[in-house]
């Protein structure tokens, strides 16, 4: 089955309140961890192979999904200063020659079709697939022309209006472009790298996507699980 590669090690700095005790994938929209609405967005997609790349807390998370029989999770223990792109060389081990796997973060959610994502990224053939949409700007802007992004820039004012909305597809040769130091974020140079050499396409979904950044936004996701129109869900 195709890897799916979360992202859960970050200390979430801008939701501190909630994360002083866990790990901030461990927050509950409703009666479930934003973890488990990550995976079964995947799981209502087919996909249920999960490397969840720890750091924070991450025994925590570990113990707490141990419990849940649904899933099919290995646990890959990546530091706790680790930078994206360090955490992700950590599963280099676990991934084959030209092979690809999903790759998100563990604090945002979505209505898209993942099985078009993943058809969309076996059509253009590059290395990273990223999603792509239009919430408040605040994550790395792209700019984009006949799907292939041509301009990655992370967390800069806006100009386009297309941001990195996580949820990509990626190619085993991604480790080639990781060569920096443990603390390496792939959101940076990485990604910088990637779009200069052509290699950086994007996926644009125009429905629903939101991250959990702030209580602010997590009491937005709360709100739309209440009322029964969670489109992540529905």
């Amino acid at each position: 089955m195709m890897k799916v590669v979360i992202l859960c090690g970050g200390v979430g700095q801008r939701i501190s309140a909630e994360t002083k005790n866990k790990p901030k994938p461990l927050i509950k929209i409703g009666k479930i961890s934003i973890i488990e609405h990550i995976m079964n967005i995947y799981i209502k997609n087919g996909f249920n192979n999960f490397y969840l790349l720890l750091g924070y807390k991450g025994s925590k998370l570990k113990n707490y999904l141990k419990k849940k029989k649904k899933y099919n999770i290995n646990f890959i223990d990546t530091g706790l200063k680790t930078g994206t792109a360090g955490r992700i060389k950590k599963i280099k081990k676990y991934i084959k020659k030209n092979e690809n796997f999903h790759l998100t973060y563990g604090d945002g959610l979505t209505d898209q079709n993942i099985k078009s994502l993943l058809k969309f990224h076996n059509k253009f053939n590059k290395i990273i697939t990223m999603t792509i949409v239009r919430p408040p700007a605040r994550w790395g802007e792209v700019k984009i022309k006949k799907s292939l992004i041509t301009t990655y820039k992370e967390k800069r004012a806006a100009e386009s209006g297309w941001i990195n909305g996580g949820f990509m597809i990626v190619n085993q040769k991604i480790f080639k472009f990781l060569k920096g130091s443990s603390s390496e974020m792939l959101e940076g140079k990485s990604m910088e790298k990637l779009s200069k050499h052509k290699n950086l396409a994007g996926y644009k979904h125009k429905g629903f996507w939101q991250c959990m950044d702030t209580l602010k936004e997590k009491e937005y996701l709360k709100s739309l699980l209440k009322k029964g129109i969670a489109p992540w869900i529905n």
